[in-house]
């Protein structure tokens, strides 16, 4: 394996590592920096399949909370409630993704730019949402109804198209949906769990037999750093959007939507 591999692999794994869980489509930012270096991979599997590295982060920062949910699961009534509500948010994405995999991966995957013109849409969306005079009924994640979680699940479709943000769009939706900034926050996070997972699975089983040991050895270099950089995130991210809200990450998917333009005009 060459240290020019190694190296992109770290990097991109760094970036999926920090913008997982945060509004701007970690998607989006290592499909377009994959595209700039010249980054390339059997079935644009990398992309995914690091994700689990983000998906050991969350298990890691919130073990002793999933650990007593699981606990609780059998008797008591509002722990059933919302792994219900978590399981019915993730049903929209898990039903489209299974029969929309091979059109997102060789045809919206492919394309540059619609991912940077996502990101600066999304940018402006989260901003406007961002600044709405919105009062929220929600503070809990454990109080969401079952309607609630069903609907924040079908804004979570939306990022089938990468750009769109996973996070972005059930922050998004669940802050329409009558949720406060660090309650959608978090509910996005366990959301992430069964989504993430599902995605890394359906991607394996389809692109298993495509892959070599130096892909494997290059997708591990990925996940592993994005699984450190993702335990960072995870730790700070709740409380700086209880304080300060989404302004500085819609900015940033501005940014780099304009950057992500200017770049394939002058570099194609």
């Amino acid at each position: 394996m060459e240290a020019q591999t190694i190296a992109e692999a770290l990097i991109l794994g760094l970036v999926e590592g920090l913008t997982e869980f945060i509004p701007v489509s970690s998607t989006g930012h290592i499909l377009l920096l994959g595209h700039f270096i010249g980054f390339d991979n059997p079935g644009k599997t990398f992309e995914v399949l690091i994700q689990l590295g983000a998906i050991l982060a969350i298990l890691s920062v919130y073990f002793a909370r999933l650990l007593n949910i699981l606990l609780a699961l059998p008797r008591d009534p509002r722990t059933q409630r919302f792994v219900a509500g978590i399981l019915l948010a993730f049903l929209p994405a898990a039903v489209i993704g299974f029969f929309a995999h091979g059109f997102i991966k060789t045809v919206l995957f492919e394309s540059p730019q619609l991912i940077c013109t996502t990101l600066l849409v999304g940018g402006i969306i989260l901003l406007i949402i961002d600044r709405l005079p919105l009062k929220p009924r929600y503070d809990e994640i454990t109080d969401y109804p079952l309607s609630l979680c069903f609907k924040i699940g079908c804004c979570q479709v939306l990022a089938m198209v990468p750009g769109v943000s996973r996070s972005g769009a059930t922050i998004g939706g669940a802050l329409l949906l009558g949720t406060d900034k660090r309650s959608a926050a978090e509910f996005s996070f366990f959301l992430a769990m069964p989504t993430m997972t599902g995605a890394f699975a359906l991607d394996l089983y389809k692109n298993y037999d495509i892959l070599s040991a130096d892909d494997v050895a290059v997708i591990s270099i990925g996940f592993v750093t994005a699984f450190l950089a993702g335990v960072a995130v995870v730790r700070w991210l709740l409380g700086y959007v209880a304080q300060h809200g989404f302004a500085l990450f819609a900015w940033w998917r501005i940014l780099v939507g304009t950057l992500g333009f200017a770049g394939l005009y002058f570099l194609g």
